[in-house]
């Protein structure tokens, strides 16, 4: 059984900052991607930043340059500073992990979600 724990999402004005934290606990032999995924209301969950565990990382056009995902091995936990963050950022932040799992097999994992609001 695994878990991934958000943490960090909150209300911020246009130009502040936030960093999302997500650690994946439970019977975890390795972890191959991390990213994070972000829907708003209305539209449909899309691809925010991306991360292998080789340190390869991809980012959705809209956030290049402001957001930037890293990840922490030994933790088993993947973050994401955002900065200089717009109104458009306002979304449910979801953290997802490719895990291989102690017993055998690789799933994709996901978190509860955590709502990040940028006021105007």
């Amino acid at each position: 059984q695994v878990q991934l724990a958000e943490s960090g999402g909150g209300l911020v004005q246009a130009g502040g900052s936030l960093r999302l934290s997500c650690a994946a606990s439970g019977r975890i032999r390795s972890i191959d991607r991390m990213g994070w995924y972000r829907q708003a209301p209305g539209k449909q969950r899309g691809l925010v930043a991306q991360i292998t565990s080789g340190d390869n990382t991809n980012y959705a056009d809209s956030v290049k340059g402001r957001f930037t995902i890293s990840r922490d091995n030994a933790k088993n936990t993947v973050y994401l500073q955002m900065n200089s963050l717009k109104p458009e950022d306002t979304a449910v932040y979801y953290c997802n992990a490719l895990i291989v799992l102690e017993a055998g097999g690789t799933f994709s994992h996901w978190g509860q979600g955590t709502q990040v609001t940028v006021s105007s």
